[in-house]
């Protein structure tokens, strides 16, 4: 199965390239997704747990950096894993490519993947509104690093420079929160559902006619039953 995302980007192309050739940069970005090892500047290892309705997934993986080409900024990433606590697997190669838009940059990506186990059981359409989904949340956390302004860029006061300074050297650093599992929304999910089960039913011309017949029948033998009920009424 393939499918195809992008966004936008208020960032110049090679630096949107760059940063999403950071594993640190895309794990931070992607819910439910955890980084367990840097075997190589090209492989990776880590977990991600995915929520679809009442299912929650989590698998075990490795992703693996196989080309790049700076000059078209693309990327070809492999992926596999299992299944934490099931049979189930995934496997997936997403190409990735960052080009110009106007002021902007436009990312596309474009994975085919295969899926065995629970997750299985979900139509296309809504793995296509997962992955439009996990797609959008992290676009809008790439969005909100790379396009807010540089350090230093703003105009500051003195005193309240050496305030900020104070406070920050003072507070205490904040461990990161734990990842929660991404999750598709109720309304979406049964949109998708819906969707999914009208896509597959096919009413036929001969369904309709039974049906019609079958109607016909059920009028007729209430008309009978009405007409004996009268007879035996009027000679009683």
């Amino acid at each position: 199965m393939q499918i195809e995302n992008s966004f936008a980007v208020k960032a110049a192309p090679d630096r949107v390239y760059e940063f999403l050739l950071d594993v640190n940069n895309v794990v931070s970005c992607v819910p439910g997704a955890e980084l367990s090892e840097v075997v190589d500047p090209n492989t990776f290892k880590g977990k991600v747990r995915i929520k679809v309705g009442p299912v929650t997934v989590s698998y075990n993986g490795t992703a693996r950096i196989t080309s790049r080409d700076a000059e078209t900024r693309t990327a070809t990433l492999e992926a596999e894993g299992r299944e934490t606590t099931g049979s189930g697997s995934a496997q997936a190669t997403t190409v990735m490519a960052v080009a110009p838009d106007g002021e902007s940059s436009r990312v596309t990506l474009t994975t085919d993947f295969t899926v065995v186990g629970r997750v299985a059981q979900f139509g296309r359409g809504i793995m296509e509104d997962v992955s439009r989904h996990l797609v959008g949340q992290a676009a809008e956390c790439i969005q909100s690093k790379l396009e807010a302004p540089p350090p230093g860029t703003a105009a500051a006061d003195p005193s309240e420079a050496g305030a900020d300074a104070a406070s920050t050297a003072s507070a205490a650093p904040s461990s990161p929160a734990p990842s929660k599992p991404a999750a598709l929304d109720a309304m979406a999910l049964g949109r998708a559902v819906a969707k999914e089960r009208l896509s597959r039913i096919k009413v036929r011309p001969q369904t309709i006619a039974m049906g019609f017949a079958g109607l016909v029948s059920l009028l007729l033998l209430r008309r009978v039953r009405r007409a004996r009920r009268r007879r035996r009424e009027r000679n009683g």
